[in-house]
């Protein structure tokens, strides 16, 4: 075992990193050889690479323990702004690689890159903000539920589950939410405004600093508890075992999300698998989807296929499997028993959240992120109205025993 790093940062001594879980380790590298090989063999090099770019993805969130949930809860409960700062380099860099690649086209594998760019309506409003409430009671928004469930955290794949079910509801829902109540077009800041994509960029990139300074302003006012170190290890170490600068972690997201923008087609998306996986049952069980608005169209074929046809699905089968071996590596892999409360408040966030993010086209990755990277006015709607979601679970997660970071904390 690792001896503890010591370190002159905020004069702490970062916690130990457990030895590496060998079986843990073994069985996840034999998972992702056969499911890579299967993919090479039935689908071909362009799922492989769309693999890999999900194992990288789930790999990295791990490592910094990137959240979007606790980066929200961190600013309006204590003022604790760092995550959000990170959020604004990540989104600084999918934008600024996003341009070029959205305006001139270049996009590997045969694809014409396309960003998401969605309508602003009621349907954005209504749902962000359910995921809001959502993602702070469930433990984690769509990419937390994810990493977490490779990470080893059980009461995670009960908010799997209502994510699941929450999005076939959605689904079933989605042609009121978004054809019968009022909305807007969708507007791209890039394409609609006549700013074209520079201008689109320097804008983005104003508001980003913008909001990194305002909350480092609210940090200063607020004095805020810090960000609770995580397990590390010395070196070339810390690239495979340690934890990762939460800067570094945001860098990478940018970067991961552009090569998936080039390789699909589309930017990084997690949750419209969750409609899929959870509608393919509901055919099972002799439910008719195909009836729905969600699925009529060019979508109604992915309920024919199977499931690895589907890039996010493939991409989403990475996720977990890279922060599965990324836990196993740091020792952190562990299953727990999920006490009534939690357990019941992570089916409700899930449920929360699947049902949101059909209605808002998207979630934390693919309507926040994505939305913002691709200039898409719903991405900034949907940052907005997910943090008021955020700001009223503060005051319901008590309900079900979940703590918030409180001032006189000495870590968030």
């Amino acid at each position: 075992m690792e001896q503890p790093v010591h370190t002159t940062r905020s004069s702490l001594q970062l916690p130990f990193l457990k030895a590496p879980q060998k079986p843990v380790l073994t069985a996840g590298f034999l998972f992702i050889a056969l499911l890579g090989m299967f993919l090479f063999l039935d689908q071909g090099v362009q799922q492989v690479v769309l693999f890999a770019l999900g194992l990288l993805l789930g790999y990295c969130l791990l490592h910094a323990r990137f959240g979007f949930t606790s980066a929200f809860r961190q600013l309006l409960s204590v003022g604790n702004g760092t995550a959000i700062q990170s959020h604004m380099l990540m989104l600084a860099v999918a934008s600024t690689l996003f341009a070029p690649i959205l305006s001139n086209g270049f996009g590997l594998f045969g694809t014409t890159p396309t960003g998401y760019v969605f309508p602003v309506g009621t349907s954005v409003v209504v749902g962000s903000f359910l995921f809001g409430i959502g993602m702070q009671l469930g433990g984690g928004c769509a990419s937390g539920t994810l990493y977490t469930v490779g990470w080893g955290k059980t009461e995670m794949l009960l908010t799997l589950f209502g994510f699941i079910v929450g999005s076939v509801v959605g689904a079933w829902h989605f042609d009121f939410w978004v054809n019968q109540m009022p909305s807007f077009q969708a507007i791209s800041l890039a394409t609609d405004t006549g700013l074209g994509f520079f201008g689109a960029w320097v804008l983005q990139l104003s508001l980003f600093a913008f909001i990194f300074f305002l909350v480092r302003f609210i940090a200063k006012k607020r004095q805020p508890p810090q960000m609770k170190p995580l397990p590390t290890a010395n070196g070339w170490k810390r690239f495979f075992r340690g934890s990762w600068p939460i800067w570094t972690a945001a860098i990478a997201l940018g970067v991961l999300n552009a090569l998936t923008l080039i390789s699909r087609g589309n930017p990084w998306g997690i949750t419209s698998a969750f409609a899929l996986w959870g509608s393919k049952i509901a055919l099972f069980l002799g439910i008719d989807v195909t009836q729905w608005g969600y699925w009529s169209g060019t979508k109604s074929a992915a309920l024919e296929q199977s499931i690895l046809t589907d890039s996010t699905s493939v991409m989403n089968y990475g996720v977990i499997l890279g922060a599965f071996v990324a836990a196993g590596a740091g020792g952190a892999f562990i299953m727990r028993r999920v006490p009534l409360k939690l357990a019941a408040a992570s089916i409700i966030g899930g449920l929360l959240m699947g049902y949101g993010a059909r209605l808002a086209f998207g979630c934390n990755i693919g309507a926040y992120f994505g939305g913002i990277a691709s200039f898409s006015l719903h991405g900034w709607v949907w940052m907005i109205v997910a943090l008021a979601g955020s700001y009223l679970a503060l005051y319901l997660r008590p309900l079900f025993g979940l703590k918030n970071p409180k001032k006189d904390d000495q870590f968030c």
